[in-house]
């Protein structure tokens, strides 16, 4: 076969290739920044779009319900774009998820409270949450399979370690973002509007992502398969689900670990140490802000080192540290109040493996379906455990202060299994999976 891709085998990265995956990684950014902003505010949120007699639980419960729709909403956003992704192109979809992320986006900082529109306010703001939840879902898997399309075979890891790299930014941005305003506003102007601030910036954002997109060309793979008539003849997601269960398998049981990284040790355990030990909002929140640059980077070496050694291995060794340096950062603190920061630090770089995952998965599914496999697997894995792990955590720290850490620790063991696994079948390119057969 003389595809593109095997021409591309032995290349190394060009001008055009590093084009795409900074232009790629920094829309990834952008759009995830549009997604994650509520949560920093969600207790603004919650006072502003539910009745002032509400109970604070209730009020809480159905604020962070509304941002747990965007979560459930991802499957169906990402099988819808992931479909036309396998069947039109993964341009066309890469740019519309950026776009359907950035209007509702905008709108969030427009909408009217309840004091004003009454129930259409938190009607309004679930609506739009499902909308960016739909997005999203399309955004990181459709990330993914462009930016490993463009790469050389060789420089795949890099590819998606970058791409993955962008996406925590957002989060990083976001955090920023969300103290800068805390910061220059007193709490009765970031109630009364500055609380919007956030949403319409994630707006301009997002429509500089749609520009930034229009830059792109198409995969090579893409182009390829329509050149040769070779696209999925049938529905995508059934030859998913038909010939390639094990691929789906696979990457659903990667996905939960990549949840459990980035759900437990990223985003809960700011809270957690507060409660567990007393540390202040600011001093947890600061030392998350340097674990997320760590992770940030930590994305980047686990690419390189994905391209060096084979994404299996990666992942089965930085599991192993992250197990390691998770137990270090909750026992540590509880000893040394002092040494937050610089476990903290380390946790995060070790967050950063899961850089190495999107080539298992990008791997898992040949290119007629490989949008779609991956969307359906990761979306779905991310539904269930990045819905059910923030309860779990929280009735295991009741039982024991680690129970966190023992969590995180259980799935690094799955994911150093799955490692083993991966690399006992040797380094696959991409180049090597060979096409769908049709119906």
């Amino acid at each position: 076969m003389s595809s593109t891709l095997e021409d591309s085998t032995g290349r190394p990265l060009n001008r055009n290739d590093a084009k795409t995956l900074v232009l790629a990684a920094l829309g990834g950014a952008l759009e995830f920044y549009d997604f994650i902003i509520y949560v920093f505010f969600a207790a603004v949120i919650g006072q502003l779009f539910f009745p002032a007699e509400m109970p604070d639980w209730l009020r809480q419960l159905q604020t962070y319900g509304i941002f747990a729709a965007g979560y459930l909403a991802r499957p169906l956003g990402g099988i819808v774009l992931a479909h036309f992704g396998d069947r039109v192109g993964r341009k066309r979809m890469f740019t519309l998820s950026v776009f359907l992320m950035a209007v509702p986006t905008l709108a969030i900082g427009l909408l009217p409270t309840y004091a004003a529109a009454g129930l259409f306010a938190p009607l309004g703001l679930l609506a739009l949450r499902v909308l960016q939840g739909a997005a999203i879902g399309g955004e990181i898997p459709g990330a993914w399979v462009f930016v490993a399309e463009h790469a050389p075979a060789r420089r795949v890891g890099l590819a998606c370690g970058t791409l993955t790299s962008g996406l925590t930014a957002g989060i990083l941005l976001g955090s920023l973002v969300a103290t800068a305003v805390n910061r220059h506003f007193p709490p009765e102007a970031v109630k009364d509007f500055a609380w919007r601030i956030p949403f319409l910036v994630g707006g301009v954002f997002g429509f500089m992502a749609v520009f930034l997109r229009m830059w792109l060309e198409e995969t090579p793979v893409f182009e390829e398969l329509r050149r040769r008539k070779a696209l999925a003849q049938e529905l995508p997601l059934k030859m998913v689900l038909r010939n390639h269960p094990g691929g789906v398998l696979l990457s659903v049981l990667i996905t939960w670990v990549l949840t459990a990284a980035i759900v437990v040790v990223i985003l809960m355990t700011p809270a957690l140490l507060q409660k567990l030990h007393g540390f202040t909002a600011a001093q947890t929140l600061g030392a998350n802000s340097l674990a997320t640059l760590c992770l940030t980077l930590g994305c980047i070496g686990a690419g390189l080192l994905t391209d060096r050694f084979g994404p299996g291995l990666v992942v089965a060794g930085g599991s192993a540290a992250l197990l390691l340096s998770t137990y270090a950062l909750y026992l540590g603190v509880g000893s040394d109040p002092a040494l937050l920061v610089p476990l903290y630090a380390l946790a995060g770089l070790f967050v950063g493996i899961v850089g190495a995952i999107p080539t298992i998965m990008v791997r898992s599914f040949p290119a007629p379906v490989r949008f779609s496999g991956l969307s359906f697997s990761y979306n779905l894995a991310y539904a269930i455990f990045g819905g059910f792990t923030p309860p779990l955590v929280a009735l295991l720290v009741k039982a024991n202060p680690l129970g966190p850490a023992h969590y995180v620790a259980a799935l690094c063991g799955l994911g150093v299994v799955l490692g083993i696994l991966v690399a006992s079948r040797g380094k696959q390119p991409l180049a090597a999976v060979a096409p769908a057969a049709p119906g």
